[in-house]
């Protein structure tokens, strides 16, 4: 076994071994041109050794792994019972000879950096920096040892346990080496990273320097100079009041002095200096392959490197074919699903849609850099966009703004504008109100999926996976059909004619809003209506009612769900209601454009609490009567605007216009939520399938399990079903990065050089303090803000104000028991904004960071007409 390496015995491919640090010192020891302060690693297997010698040790690394990432009583807990234990550790007399006569060769009498260096830091994925212990200016053999065992047990920081828990790495095998490396002691050092951490602009060098040791800025303790580098000349320089500096104390670790006054505003660096580091850190990022966060220090003429890792917080760019400027908009941000999507339903997704789409950080992006560079088109993209998210469209104007970014269209008449953006002097075909149209689209929908039912039972093996390729055809023949697009489009330009006209002619702002409300079809408000239902089933048996709280205090899934529902009495009824629920909308889940997605069918238990709020908060016949009185609510109100308009000049022409276009938005404006209920129905039908395969895959021995296709891309599984073979090793490396891109935030807008474009709205006419969005659903409400990030966890009482990230067709039921609602994401068409006007709850969506900024508890204002929300008072 090996116990003690020399930095020229370890690359990067060693993290088993020596660590994330460890791995990264020894492979940036191998690059020309790098000083790095020589040293060794105690590794891995010293530690291992040395905790199978003390079994109660093992017991309590158990514990830590069966703890939850919130519980945060039980890991300060159970973390300082491992960390003390670990600590008082003796190092194994065999060990402890080998790691001192290394420590011997390198030197006795000077001082040494003592690190620690897990198995699960400075990687790709988790960059866990500041989360183990490192010890400075570390004197003499006995002192060597004590802080390896210190070392070891800052694997177990209360601090540690709790970032490997977020991530998603509590259960995982983590071990931990130790780094001993010769002390620098310089009179600069700092922080260089090769990316804007603020925009992510990948053609920026970031630099923050300070006086003495570099422990003064990674704690905080000093404000750092900082310096930006492009294209290898100083863009900017900030140059801080630097009062303190961390030095070597004589006797062991370091100490904080005060920095003479007429040193205090000195650069730390100079601009040849800045240049010099620059450049040294492009050569570490070449190296690496990726952006790099780098730990320096400056003790003579040249930059000396004791740390390199990989920043695990940039967004990744698409992949392009060639070096060009590229602008790219986020696909999630007009679904309503922001969250990381897995490789097979990425591409399911780009299957089904006609659109190019580029994925990265498991999210889908278009590119719209040619649309952008045509004059053209770039009118109608920009303005099309904006409509649905005004933050995208400020946020490409900026780009358009940049005379450098886009290189000039060529050839206007090879681009082509997405979908929903019309194309430049396009003729619109308006169609008249037509009942008959919707049955006719609906009927196809659901007969086309009628019939893959019927059909998909009879394929399996290859010929599934060319059975579902032909299907996706007709999924697009049916979502995509020309008289579907033309209804949709009426259903919007009625919308916005009515606003415009009726704003003009009367000064009513957003007057569409209330004749939205219980327009007939609409699949997605009924669902939400047709729970309320089903709590009404449920409300008279206490028995049912007591095991739905029983099973929400538990919060576990139960296979067996439904049948000890039916179990108690009043069970048979209630497990009836729930099931006929189910087959009408058991396909639909929170981000459900990711058929790798838990749907309702296979996950019914997240409605529980969702029931138990209509039965606490509603009575008999609540769904009915809510529909009602929308209805009535939305035809008082055309009564009154149509009179209005009446009184104007040339007012009968004027309400007859008005009258049909009401017309034809109360007939089409349902519909537009059906071809996605029929895409996400047809979604379900595959990923039954696909998981009747993969269980044979698993039985056969060529999955370990099901849910493993779930990580590969739909032409890679069709491979595996043909081939009988799979990639295990590509498998756990997809569910990694899966597991890194889960913390990340889609960007709006993404270019080629990684930076991040969130766009503004550029208001001046707000409130002190209020927060702006845009304004999709009119009135002006008060209310408790509940924010809500999991629609399983929600506790809504009536009168409560909705606040989360994003919503999608799974949130409606919940929309029952507001009184207003506030996203961070969305547009004039999307989800919430469409259900909030049918339901009448006033509503403001694209509110950046609202789930942040507005407290769970807080009263708040929502200004659903005017596109703000005030804070109003402290959290409740």
């Amino acid at each position: 076994m090996a116990y003690v390496l020399d930095f020229g015995e370890i690359d990067r491919t060693r993290v088993a071994i020596v660590g994330g640090k460890g791995a990264n010192l020894g492979e940036l020891a191998r690059i020309d041109g790098v000083d790095v302060p020589a040293g060794f690693c105690v590794t891995t297997e010293a530690f291992a050794e040395a905790v199978t010698g003390a079994p109660s040790i093992e017991g309590l690394f158990e514990e830590v792994s069966r703890l939850a990432a919130d519980d945060r009583a039980g890991i300060a807990a159970v973390s300082a019972r491992v960390r003390r234990a670990l600590e008082e550790l003796v190092v194994p007399e065999h060990i402890a000879a080998e790691i001192l006569g290394t420590h011997a060769r390198l030197g006795v009498d000077g001082a040494y950096a003592v690190r620690s260096s897990a198995t699960a830091e400075d990687l790709p994925t988790a960059s866990f920096a500041g989360q183990q212990d490192t010890f400075l200016n570390v004197v003499g053999p006995a002192a060597i040892l004590a802080h390896v065992s210190r070392c070891w047990g800052s694997l177990f920081t209360e601090r540690a346990v709790t970032y490997r828990l977020r991530n998603d790495l509590g259960e995982q095998p983590v071990r931990m080496a130790v780094v001993v490396q010769r002390m620098v002691f310089p009179r600069a050092s700092g922080i260089l990273v090769t990316a804007d951490p603020v925009t992510s602009d990948r053609t920026v060098v970031c630099i923050d320097a300070g006086f003495g040791l570099g422990e003064a800025l990674v704690s905080g303790l000093v404000n750092a100079d900082i310096y930006r580098v492009r294209d290898d000349a100083v863009t900017e320089r900030t140059i801080a009041t630097k009062k303190l500096a961390v030095e070597p104390a004589p006797e062991g670790g370091t100490r904080v002095r005060e920095i003479p006054e007429e040193r205090r505003t000195d650069p730390v660096l100079s601009e040849a200096e800045v240049l010099r580091l620059a450049r040294l850190g492009r050569r570490i990022e070449a190296h690496f392959g990726s952006p790099q966060d780098i730990e320096w220090c400056l003790d003579g003429p040249d930059p000396r490197i004791v740390q390199s890792r990989p920043i695990t917080t940039l967004f990744p760019v698409p992949v392009a074919a060639d070096a060009e400027n590229r602008v790219y908009v986020s696909v999630g941000h007009q679904q309503m699903m922001t969250d990381a999507m897995k490789p097979l339903g990425i591409s399911l997704w780009q299957l089904t849609s006609r659109a190019p789409m580029r994925d990265a950080g498991g999210r889908l992006f278009v590119d719209v850099t040619e649309m952008l560079a045509s004059p053209m088109i770039r009118t109608g993209l920009i303005d099309g966009l904006g409509k649905s998210d005004p933050l995208i469209g400020d946020a490409l104007r900026s780009v358009v703004e940049r005379d450098d970014f886009l290189r000039p269209a060529t050839d206007d008449t090879s681009v082509r504008a997405p979908a929903g953006v019309p194309a430049p002097g396009a003729a619109r075909a308006p169609i008249e109100a037509d009942p008959a149209l919707v049955a006719a689209l609906v009927a196809d929908i659901d007969g086309s999926i009628a019939t893959l039912r019927r059909e998909i039972p009879a394929y399996s093996g290859p010929a599934l996976i060319d059975f579902l390729l032909a299907d996706i055809q007709e999924l697009q023949r049916t979502v995509f059909a020309p008289r579907s697009l033309q209804a949709i489009m009426s259903a919007m330009e009625s919308t916005e004619w009515l606003n415009d006209r009726l704003s003009d002619w009367l000064g009513e702002k957003n007057a569409a809003d209330v004749l939205l409300q219980s327009v007939p079809g609409n699949v997605t408000s009924e669902m939400g209506l047709a729970l309320l239902d089903v709590a009404d089933v449920i409300r008279p048996h206490p028995e049912v009612v007591a095991y739905l709280r029983e099973v929400e205090q538990t919060g576990a899934e139960r296979d067996d769900f439904l049948d000890q529902l039916g179990a108690r009495s009043g069970g048979a009824a209630a497990r009836a209601a729930l099931e006929g629920f189910l087959d009408r909308y058991g396909m639909r889940c929170v981000g459900e454009i990711d058929i790798t997605r838990p749907r309702w069918s296979e996950s019914p238990t997240t409605l529980v609490p969702t029931i138990l709020g209509n039965i606490k908060n509603f009575g008999p016949g609540a769904g009915k009567q809510r529909f009602d009185d929308g209805l009535r609510d939305a035809e008082q109100a055309e009564h009154r605007l149509l009179a209005r308009v009446r009184a104007l000049p040339d007012g009968a022409a004027k309400a007859a216009e008005t009258a049909a276009m009401i017309d034809r938005l109360r007939t089409y404006s349902g519909y537009r939520e059906y071809p996605k209920y029929g895409m996400v129905s047809r979604y379900f039908v595959y990923k039954q399938a696909l998981l009747r395969e993969a269980d044979r895959l698993v039985r056969d021995g060529v999955l370990r399990d099901p849910e493993d296709i779930y990580y590969l891309r739909f032409d890679e599984l069709g491979e595996v079903v043909r081939t009988q073979q799979a990639d295990a090793e590509l498998i756990d490396q997809r569910k990694d990065a899966f597991r890194s891109y889960r913390t990340l935030a889609a960007p709006r807008v993404l270019t080629s050089d990684g930076e991040a474009l969130t766009g503004a709205y550029r208001r001046a006419d707000l409130p002190p303090g209020a927060l702006p969005g845009m304004a999709v659903s009119a009135g002006t409400i008060e209310g408790r803000a509940r924010v809500v990030s999991d629609i399983g966890q929600a506790d809504l009482d009536p009168g409560d104000i909705l606040v989360t990230a994003y919503t999608d067709p799974s949130w409606t039921p919940l929309f029952v028991a507001i009184r207003g609602l506030v996203t961070e994401v969305g547009g004039l068409m999307t989800h919430g904004a469409v259900i909030a006007r049918e339901y009448g709850l006033p509503a403001v969506v694209g509110v950046e960071h609202a789930t942040t900024l507005i407290r769970d508890g807080q009263r708040i204002r929502v200004h659903g007409a005017d596109g703000y929300v005030e804070i109003l008072t402290p959290d409740e």
